[in-house]
């Protein structure tokens, strides 16, 4: 993703939308309980890199409960970490050098985001700079960035939002004074059986405005090449369906290895395209008329699947980690490991059969208007959590 002050902008002008689209949803939606929460002072907090840096499902997630927190009269800040890559990273060197604070801020977002090189040793100096009345830490070394505070004065809380143990930096249940909430049921179950916490279950924001579209069904999409994301399968797919116009999406960075091996494969592939990653989804899905998402790894949700199912795209998805609940009805749940005659049987049936392309469709945009995935009942949700551990 590339990092620009224009793409700041386009950021902070989601945000003034989504503010107003909050507000009016608030106070117009006769289901969602219109209680006002007492005014916090919120901070969200993770190791990675956050926007503009950075752009995946996480910051994604992050940034749209921020703005929907704000709607509600809560003041919240993200700390992140900082990369030494373009101009953010240009300003974080030379203003860390002269100020000596351990961490840099911005507003462009429409909100403060702290930045340091390792966030885990800036988050005390964040938090009591925030006066964060709740730290909410999530994605990279959450663990150290918990255990870096005074969680007897600051409610504490550890967003689960995948599940390699590794990016926790420790074990959950040595952490005390802090509550978890999970971003699907899988990963709540996960998590209780391997390090015995309850998580609270609130599945990732989608603002459905920024992502629903008239698709022109011209093409199977595929978002994020990288072989976590079931690439080879993807290819093979491609390859077993010649007549079919595949495009993929960049996502994360790859290897040399990796970006040698891709390109190796598509210069014998006529039918697939290869785009550049981008922060408007609109754009891809506008043409896509089913995503694939052969993931070889545990995804904890499937982010990909919930934005494709709110314009009513059928997924055609591995069966493992999450996935199945961001799927549910709305697609074509698959062994990870099912031969690729399998996939492309899938794929092809929604790319010529209308009736069951139909009936999918349908499915998928019914599963994407279920009330866990709202975003006023998701905001409500988190913020009873909250209160509760008060």
């Amino acid at each position: 993703m590339p990092e620009s002050k224009a793409y700041f902008e386009h950021l902070s002008s989601q945000v003034h939308q989504i503010l107003e689209g909050a507000t009016r949803a608030k106070r117009e939606s006769p289901d969602v309980d219109n209680e006002v929460s007492p005014p916090m002072r919120i901070l969200f907090g993770s190791a990675h890199p956050y926007l503009p840096q950075m752009y995946g499902g996480a910051q994604s997630s992050a940034h749209e409960l921020v703005v929907r927190l704000r709607a509600r009269g809560h003041t919240v800040g993200v700390l992140a970490g900082l990369t030494g890559e373009g101009w953010l990273g240009l300003r974080g060197r030379v203003l860390l050098k002269l100020r000596r604070r351990g961490y840099v801020r911005d507003d462009g977002l429409g909100y403060p985001v702290f930045r340091a090189w390792f966030a885990q040793d800036a988050a005390r100096q964040v938090v009591s700079d925030f006066k964060a009345d709740v730290a909410i830490f999530q994605s990279r070394l959450p663990v150290p960035l918990a255990q870096s505070i005074d969680r007897a004065t600051t409610r504490t809380f550890i967003y689960l939002r995948n599940v390699e143990n590794e990016d926790l930096g420790g074990s959950l249940a040595e952490l005390s004074n802090t509550g978890f909430i999970a971003n699907s049921n899988f990963t709540a179950r996960r998590f209780a059986e391997t390090q015995a916490v309850s998580a609270d279950v609130i599945y990732p924001m989608i603002e459905a405005e920024k992502y629903r579209v008239t698709t022109a069904c011209e093409n199977v999409t595929f978002i994020n090449p990288h072989p976590n994301k079931g690439v080879d399968v993807a290819l093979r797919i491609a390859e077993a369906c010649p007549d079919i116009p595949f495009v993929f999406v960049r996502g994360w960075g790859l290897t040399p290895t990796q970006e040698a091996h891709l390109q190796d494969n598509l210069d014998r592939l006529p039918n697939v395209t290869l785009q550049p990653s981008t922060d408007d989804m609109r754009s891809v899905y506008k043409k896509a008329r089913i995503v694939l998402a052969p993931s070889q790894w545990e995804e904890a949700f499937g982010r990909i699947a919930a934005e494709a199912q709110v314009s009513g795209i059928p997924v055609v998805a591995s069966k493992i980690g999450g996935l199945p609940e961001a799927v549910g009805p709305g697609g074509v749940l698959i062994d990870r490991d099912a031969p690729v005659e399998v996939w492309a049987e899938a794929v092809r049936t929604l790319w010529y059969d209308d009736g069951t392309y139909a009936d999918l469709s349908a499915a998928a945009l019914e599963h994407a208007q279920r009330p866990e995935m709202n975003p006023e009942h998701q905001t409500d949700r988190l913020l009873d959590i909250l209160n509760r551990s008060t």
